[in-house]
């Protein structure tokens, strides 16, 4: 099992939405999806954001998730 949770993955994400907006994040799903694509661009060769030695691609993708080095962008956003 990955901690942090999928919540706390969640809160984190949609910590920057203002009151009444909709957040990024509405599912597992979306949390999932990006740090599967964040985790093939670590396998790619992309360089890891947070220390990762020893770790596998997905928990480091998690770790940067987590700590904010990376963002999930919404749909009307450019990536």
């Amino acid at each position: 099992m990955l901690h942090p949770s999928y919540t706390d993955l969640m809160k984190v994400v949609n910590s920057e939405v203002e009151p009444g907006e909709t957040p990024v994040v509405n599912s597992r799903y979306s949390i999932v999806m990006a740090t599967a694509k964040r985790a093939r661009q670590i396998i790619s060769g992309d360089e890891p954001l947070v220390e990762g030695k020893g770790k596998k691609p997905l928990s480091i993708a998690v770790d940067e998730l987590y700590t904010g080095k990376i963002k999930v962008l919404g749909d009307d956003e450019n990536e």
